[in-house]
């Protein structure tokens, strides 16, 4: 049975080798896919900030599907009408951010963070890999 020991080694060796290999070969830099949304349809002319939307944190939590089909959401950047009655009525993003899953409406500052003057519109990564361009 000791004959079989060299040949564990070199396969462990060669494991870590193919491994080392494969990491040098990923890309050096990562980048976000997925930029924050500027939400400001509607703030401003109601006295609040712009919202930004974090739609990175968002998707590497969960599939697009989540919110753009069974949420509701349109796939394109300043094209869903979201009005804060429906949040609290438990709509859109009212869905998950009803202080059970996520936090509530009620804590206005944590969604309207943008600085005053923002447009409506991606920030950050602006290209996906979905059915269109944003």
């Amino acid at each position: 049975m000791t004959y079989l020991y060299p040949q564990i080694i070199f396969s462990k060796l060669f494991g870590a080798c193919l491994l080392a290999s494969l990491m040098l070969l990923a890309p050096l830099t990562a980048q976000a896919e997925y930029g924050d949304v500027v939400l400001n349809n509607r703030a401003e002319q109601s006295g609040m900030r712009p919202v930004i939307f974090p739609h990175w944190f968002h998707r590497i939590r969960f599939k697009c599907k989540v919110c753009h089909t069974e949420v509701g959401f349109e796939m394109r950047a300043g094209a869903n009408d979201i009005l804060m009655a429906d949040i609290i009525d438990g709509k859109l993003c009212g869905k998950c951010h009803n202080n059970k899953i996520a936090w509530g409406p009620q804590n206005c500052h944590l969604c309207h963070s943008g600085l005053p003057g923002l447009k409506t519109g991606i920030r950050g990564g602006d290209s996906t890999g979905g059915p269109g361009k944003w």
